[in-house]
């Protein structure tokens, strides 16, 4: 019996239930895609979180590596603490990029970004692996489109793959088997509505 089945009073062994909700080889065979979330509308990130909980709730591990985004206190830094199997590491600084003004510092936490995304990709300990904010990242050339390709196409196998942030490259679009493309049509901001906790962070 799941939690989903059990009735008000009902007890249940959790622990028990996250066993017996470990992937199996049949959930994992079937991952290895790449998808990208893009456009300038909201709701990439807010997507990718939505299947991080959709994959863990399947028994996969998940890790989400964020490009210019510090930890900011926003609800999912906070999830992340208290959810087993997702790991969600921030590489950003605690200014935003301006891409007027793109600093040796930006071009450097980029990078260490890069390189933290290619040695977690490659330990096989991930089963769904998001990489928050990268399009912005190869867009703003603060990371070579052509060494994120190649570091996607030697990951390991049944490793799926999210890349989301505005203005996705056209290699990456090509080189992706899903592409979702957000667009803005209205946002309260234009009200002048700002970011609401819970919410928008």
């Amino acid at each position: 019996m799941t939690p989903a089945e059990a009735t008000p009073g009902m007890i249940i062994n959790t622990d028990a239930y996250a066993i017996m909700m470990k992937a199996d080889g049949n959930v994992k065979k079937e991952l290895g895609l790449v998808q990208v979330y893009t456009g300038n509308g909201k709701g990439k990130t807010t997507a990718s979180l939505g299947l991080a909980m959709r994959a863990l709730g399947n028994g996969l591990s998940v890790v989400m590596i964020q490009f210019m985004k510090p930890d900011q206190g926003a609800g999912e830094y906070v999830m992340a603490k208290k959810l087993k199997d997702f790991t969600l590491i921030p590489c950003g600084l605690p200014h935003l990029v301006d891409p007027k003004n793109i600093t040796k510092e930006d071009r450097k936490a980029a990078r260490d970004a890069l390189i933290k995304v290619k040695e977690l990709l490659y330990s096989k300990k991930y089963d769904l692996f998001i990489i928050d904010e990268i399009n912005v990242a190869m867009g703003w050339k603060l990371v070579d489109v052509n060494e994120v390709i190649e570091i996607l196409k030697g990951r390991p196998s049944n490793v799926e793959v999210i890349l989301t942030g505005r203005y996705a490259p056209d290699e990456i679009i090509e080189f992706a088997d899903l592409v979702t493309e957000m667009r803005m049509i209205k946002h309260p901001y234009e009200k002048g509505v700002g970011p609401r906790k819970g919410i928008e962070s």
